[in-house]
This record gives C-alpha cells, sequence and structure tokens, in this order.
C-alpha cells in the first residue's frame, strides 16, 4: 500500500476526510461538495472549455473509444454531471441500448437533463440522482460503466469503487477518467502556478465564485495518483487494470475490467 492510500485509509478509520487541503468529518464531505457544484453547475460547461482550452472534450472522445460500446450496451455515466459523455454514449448505444445520466448533485443533473433534451437525446437515455459509493441497481446490471471528474469528489473511494464492481457486468469495463499527476518536474510547477493562481482568479471572473475552483484545484492534489488509483481498482476487485496518460498525466484515464 502506498503512503497516499495509507494516509487515506488512516483518515477514513478516524471518520474525517479531505476537502481540498482542509480536514472535515467525512459526514460534512457530500454537503459541502454538494454546494460546490450547486454553485458552479450554471456555468460549468462554460468553465470546462475555458480551464482545458476545450481539450477536456478530447480527453472524453478518447476514453469513449477506449470504452468498447456497441449497439445495445447498457452504460452508466456515473457523476455525469452536464452529459458530455452521455451524450457521446447515446449514440453509440442506439435505439436498443440504454444509456444512465446519475450524479448525487441535483443542479448538476438538472442541467445535464436540459441540454442532452435541447440535442434531442431523450430515447435512450434516464437520469438517476445517485450516491456512487451505494449505487441503487441491481448487482451486474451494465457493460460499461464512465466516471469522469467525479471520483476525486467522493467520500469513500474505496467504497465506491466496490459499488461500481458489484453493478458491473462479468465481462464488463470500467473507466475512470480523473485528474492526476503530471509526469514532468517542469510540467507540474507550470500547472500549480495555473491551478492556484489562474484557476481560481478565472473562476472569480465568470463564475463569480472562487472559492469553488479553488477547492477544485486543491481536490485535483489531493486525488490519488495513477499508480495508488490502479492499486485501488486491483484491491475492490477490477482485473487487467490499467492507465494510460493524457497530457503529460495533468489527466490520466484508467480501465478495469470485471471476470
Amino acid at each position: 500500500m502506498t503512503e497516499q492510500h495509507q494516509d487515506a485509509a488512516t483518515a477514513a478509520e478516524q471518520n474525517t476526510t479531505h476537502f481540498g487541503f482542509k480536514t472535515v468529518a467525512a459526514q460534512e464531505k457530500v454537503s459541502l461538495v454538494a454546494n460546490v457544484f450547486h454553485s458552479v453547475a450554471a456555468k460549468y460547461d462554460v468553465m470546462n472549455d475555458l480551464m482545458s482550452l476545450g481539450i477536456h472534450r478530447l480527453w472524453k472522445r478518447f476514453t469513449i473509444d477506449c470504452s468498447g460500446v456497441r449497439p445495445g450496451h447498457k452504460v452508466l455515466d456515473l457523476a455525469g454531471g452536464t452529459g458530455d459523455l452521455t451524450a457521446l454514449f447515446s449514440r453509440r448505444v442506439g435505439p436498443t441500448g440504454q444509456v444512465i445520466l446519475a450524479d448525487i448533485n441535483e443542479s448538476m443533473l438538472n442541467v445535464g437533463k436540459d441540454k442532452l433534451r435541447d440535442l434531442g437525446l431523450v430515447n435512450n437515455i434516464s437520469y438517476v440522482q445517485a450516491n456512487a459509493e451505494a449505487l441503487p441497481f441491481a448487482d451486474n446490471s451494465f457493460d460499461i460503466i464512465t466516471i469522469a471528474f467525479g471520483l476525486r469528489n467522493v467520500t469513500n473511494k474505496d467504497a465506491a469503487l466496490r459499488s461500481m464492481f458489484r453493478v458491473l457486468k462479468p465481462g464488463g469495463r470500467l473507466l475512470v477518467l480523473e485528474f492526476s499527476k503530471p509526469t514532468e518536474a517542469w510540467l507540474s510547477k507550470v500547472y500549480d502556478l495555473y491551478s492556484f493562481k489562474l484557476l481560481p482568479a478565472m473562476g472569480q471572473l465568470v463564475a463569480n465564485d472562487r472559492e469553488s475552483y479553488q477547492y477544485l484545484a486543491e481536490s485535483i492534489r489531493m486525488h490519488p495518483d495513477q499508480e495508488t488509483l490502479k492499486q485501488m481498482m486491483d484491491d475492490a476487485g477490477f482485473s487487467q487494470t490499467s492507465y494510460h496518460n493524457l497530457t503529460g498525466g495533468i489527466v490520466a484515464l484508467h480501465r478495469g475490467y470485471k471476470f
């Protein structure tokens, strides 16, 4: 077990967890994160494009391409927020498939519903407000589960991964797209400058919300690195786990299978 994973386990035992760089009671994190996403929901898509210079769309398309999705598949887009992946999956699974957009945050889910309906994507999409740690679905329900930029906000990541494993069908795959650790020291320095100076200022200017974007930057730094997350997926029962670094490790796509 890595030092990061040990720290997380110790915090869980003490009923505390991280909210950005702060240590809070574990039961408080859900409401604190909820407040962040209630605040940013309306400007979430605009800020995503600005923060990543649009590159988040390429990361998401790469995730779809790695998913092995086919017509007729049943897909869970967990922490799916405003529905970018759901829209892409909806077109791939076709009329015989189904995509469930699930998010713990009602505001984000409502933005996603409105956007997808405006795109005319209604026939094979359903919406569920759900906590990733205790998914309200039957065992062996989904061919594919994705969670994009959501796992770092989950209080008990180990419980969430176990819950995802439970509802995945045998032979199905999980894809975790998340901010991670840059692979080069110079990139880490540039990324830190961007994250802690420019990002909160951008959040203030565009969304009138500096604090939420300060939290988002801090939450990225507190998220497990690539190898630690891979081990967590192994511990949850996934097989053939692997990861692919994107944009120098600023983002990583982890994959695992249920056999």
